[in-house]
């Protein structure tokens, strides 16, 4: 391992959002759902994934698939847990880091940087997801939703990555494609922000934050740094 040699002394750790920051979430979402539309003989996964987004329930619930059964009436207990099992499946088996993620991940770690998760998801999900796409072990510290009781744009799930990591938020960087629920609250309380353009799939956002560096490809985040060799 070596020092933090760059333009950003100060840096001592990389903090990523998960979910379309290390991976593309929502095409993953997307196979699940027209999985489940060609189980049940449909021929609208895209109309099963818009119940995800209602807000009704969490974005990961179930329960979004039940009420799409049942208002097309194709519902009985066992065929919605057949669902549900498949649903879980199918996301997993499409997850795939993006291009250049691993090798930049490597990279930081050889740097010398320590590297962290901030998501939204349950502990379980986070995990799974991290493990399929073989991320996982690259990371020293994994912060979800359900360790802290909030969400972002909720500060609170940021200061106890920070805690974990026995830092300040001046000393990490930290790389999301959510202009308002990554971004903004990191700068809010100190960090260096990168806003990973590649993943974005937020077109209803509101984009009046700027962060600090725009990434197109994660692999961009080592010029941010102004690596010397």
């Amino acid at each position: 391992m070596t020092r933090n040699n760059t333009g950003h002394p100060e840096i001592k750790s990389i903090l990523f959002d998960m979910d379309n920051t290390l991976f593309d979430f929502i095409e993953a979402k997307y196979a699940a759902c027209d999985a489940i539309a060609e189980h049940l003989g449909l021929k609208d996964g895209r109309e099963l994934f818009k119940y995800f987004l209602r807000g009704v329930y969490n974005f990961e619930a179930w329960e979004n698939i039940r009420d799409y059964m049942n208002d097309r009436g194709v519902y009985s207990e066992q065929a919605y847990l057949d669902c549900c099992d498949l649903y879980e499946r199918k996301k997993l088996e499409t997850l795939d880091p993006y291009p250049n993620v691993v090798e930049t991940l490597y990279q930081l770690k050889k740097m010398g940087f320590s590297l962290g998760v901030v998501t939204d998801a349950h502990i379980e999900h986070a995990r799974s997801r991290l493990i399929k796409t073989r991320l996982f072990d690259l990371f020293d510290v994994l912060v979800t939703a359900d360790m802290t009781g909030t969400k972002k744009p909720s500060p609170e799930i940021f200061f106890k990555t920070l805690e974990k990591l026995k830092i300040y938020p001046h000393q990490a960087l930290f790389i999301g494609d959510s202009l308002r629920r990554d971004i903004e609250p990191a700068k809010k309380i100190g960090m260096l922000t990168a806003y990973a353009a590649y993943g974005d799939r937020n077109v209803r956002e509101e984009r009046s934050c700027q962060a600090d560096y725009c990434l197109n490809d994660i692999g961009d985040v080592l010029n941010c740094l102004n690596v010397r060799t």
